[in-house]
């Protein structure tokens, strides 16, 4: 089993999953779900056991529905306990499969609020102060701890849900609504997802919901009290969705549907099929942090149509859809924002392999995660350095004119399909085999061990067109060499009001690598730009940190309302790292966290406590 996914206890060998269907009922009252998963599945070699992944479940009890219907109670086995992997649910079969044979397992179970997957909000954690609301976060090995399942990606199925949730709130899931029934006080919302996907790709949000319509495939899903702006800000999901159609092949999964989450959500966006959710950080108010829908939007094709077999190939995901966004930015702003992007991504990449150690074997392309948590090898490297890879072979290999026409071929050869990079890089080669031999020996002498399993920095550097930068690193330049004679007043807000959000913060990262700064420099630079105070995230992020880097106290208060006010653990682990490490923050970072520990997601409580080490 551990031969195909490191990550999972199920018997990946012997048996699949195609079918999952959920009865559940929502218990905001308990903060739990509870009711069935019936999962239909099919012997790959003669066995006489299933075995599940589950996480902090309560297993009530199971069943066995061979293929004439005929039923039988299982032997549930729950002994089998991994620190990081959860509990293996066994199931002894009433009689042995065989090769090819299809049956049915019906579990009954209950969540527990020890599970990761599920976040429970009171009403006072949301905008509209008035009802609760739940999310899930299955990626990467959380699904198990929402029901029992083959929880690895190298399992691709459909699913159908019937969830019960008290009225007046709504249910939507990542597959497409196909009705919902009253009975009393409860509503029974009814879901479809019938393209394939792995399990981490499940996910349920139920609060106070309504909708604003985009386009006929698309709409913004928000509390009430954000609508309006959620439905401006990200007016434009039809034009990216339509420029990545062109850019890589047709959109197969119906509705594009974006929910705008509750703060506490750890991550920019989640490419949930048909429901993408988002971070409210992405509210900038100008439009200007949309790439983050594009990222989301281009996993469509990568991640969710072409997925990768296990963790340890996540660049696959992550990577090609860094390089599909990066892409469809360029088609829509041109390329200069497609080379800042890739810029930007080269000193996150750096930073990753800086806080990892470059000689960290979780800094490699293709980590080895046996006995590991996924999310402790969570960063940037998968998604820059397989960016980095992808753009080097484009590059290498004659531009995009050359290297187009392969990205749309590798998609449909293995849309619906689980592949590790071995399948990735056979089909690269067999590709330019047929249509370009003559590239066969650039290809030839590309040094894969390396770029796959060396750890560190990739082992050839990129050449990105700089002149896109050249004017907030000239401005940067300046303050740096008026830090030296304290001659502030040549500055004015208007130095970056040209600016897009990627040059605001290549100024800011550049500024950031000469920390420390000093605390008269600081303070002019907040007083000309109002830094402390800027509406936009990633600007305001990337002034904390270069504050904090210089022992900047006096934007405790921002950073410590940053904290308060959103979990994404981007902008989260790294402000109380940095504040944690400043010799008069550390005790405010551990105050802080231990007072808002309970508003984040689990997911990123836990890597905070890691980080703080409490």
């Amino acid at each position: 089993m551990f031969e195909i996914d490191p990550n999972s206890q199920s018997n990946l060998d012997e048996v699949t999953t195609s079918h999952v269907h959920l009865d559940v009922a929502v218990d905001f009252d308990a903060k739990v779900l509870r009711g069935t998963a019936a999962l239909e599945m099919h012997a790959l070699k003669p066995t006489d056991e299933v075995i599940l992944d589950s996480a902090h479940l309560l297993i009530k009890g199971a069943h066995f529905i061979d293929a004439g219907g005929k039923s039988a109670v299982l032997h549930v086995d729950l002994k089998t306990v991994h620190k990081v992997y959860g509990t293996a649910l066994r199931l002894k079969l009433p009689q042995r499969v065989a090769e090819g044979e299809l049956f049915r397992i019906v579990v009954e179970y209950e969540t527990t609020a020890e599970g990761g997957a599920i976040q429970f909000l009171t009403p006072e954690q949301t905008l509209g102060k008035e009802h609760p609301y739940l999310f899930t976060q299955c990626e990467e090995i959380y699904a198990r701890s929402m029901f029992p399942c083959q929880d690895s990606p190298s399992v691709k199925i459909s699913y159908s849900a019937d969830v019960r949730v008290p009225k007046p709130l709504t249910a939507l899931m990542s597959a497409i609504a196909t009705g919902q029934s009253i009975d009393g006080d409860l509503i029974t919302y009814s879901f479809e997802q019938k393209i394939t996907i792995p399990s981490y790709l499940v996910a349920l949000v139920v609060g106070n919901l309504k909708m604003a319509e985009i386009s006929d495939r698309c709409a913004v899903w928000s509390e009430p009290e954000n609508l309006e702006a959620c439905a401006w800000e990200f007016a434009e999901m039809e034009t990216i969705l339509q420029t990545a159609e062109d850019l890589i092949t047709p959109y197969v999964w119906g509705r594009s549907d974006l929910l705008v989450l509750p703060g506490s959500f750890p991550f920019g966006g989640m490419e949930n099929p048909c429901l993408t959710f988002v971070t409210p950080t992405l509210l900038a108010g100008d439009r200007s942090l949309t790439d983050v829908i594009a990222h989301e939007i281009a996993h469509s094709w990568s991640g969710n149509l072409v997925t990768a077999k296990n963790w340890e190939h996540f660049w696959l995901n992550e990577g090609w859809t860094t390089y599909f966004e990066r892409k469809i930015v360029a088609r829509l702003h041109g390329e200069d924002s497609r080379q800042l992007s890739s810029i930007i991504g080269e000193d996150d990449l750096q930073e990753s392999v800086e806080f990892y150690g470059k000689d960290n074997p979780l800094t490699a392309l293709v980590p080895k995660l046996h006995g590991i948590d996924p999310d402790d090898a969570y960063s940037t490297i998968p998604y820059d350095k397989g960016a980095h890879l992808l753009y080097y072979l484009e590059q290498l290999l004659g531009g995009p004119e050359v290297f187009e026409p392969y990205m749309r071929a590798y998609i449909s050869e293995f849309q619906g399909k689980s592949i590790d990079s071995d399948d990735w890089k056979q089909f690269l080669i067999a590709y330019f085999a047929k249509n370009s031999p003559e590239k066969l020996e650039l290809l030839n002498g590309v040094e894969w061990a390396k770029w796959f399993y060396a750890p560190g920095m990739p082992p050839v550097a990129n050449h990105y067109d700089e002149r896109p930068q050249q004017v907030c690193l000239h401005l940067a330049e300046r303050w740096l060499q008026a830090a030296k004679s304290t001659g502030y007043c040549q500055f004015s807000p208007t130095d970056i009001e040209g600016f897009s959000t990627m040059q605001k913060v290549i100024f800011l990262t550049r500024l950031a690598e000469s920390a420390p700064l000093k605390e008269e420099t600081l303070a002019a630079i907040d007083s000309t730009y109002a830094l402390t105070k800027y509406h936009n995230c990633e600007v305001r992020f990337g002034w904390l940190v270069l504050a904090l880097k210089s022992n900047y106290l006096a934007v405790a208060d921002a950073v410590v309302e940053m904290l308060s006010t959103q979990g994404r653990m981007k902008y989260t682990r790294p402000l109380y790292r940095l504040l944690h490490a400043c010799p008069e923050g550390r005790d405010l970072a551990e105050q802080t966290f231990k007072r808002l520990r309970g508003f984040y997601h689990p997911i990123c409580a836990r890597m905070v406590e890691k980080d703080l080490g409490v």
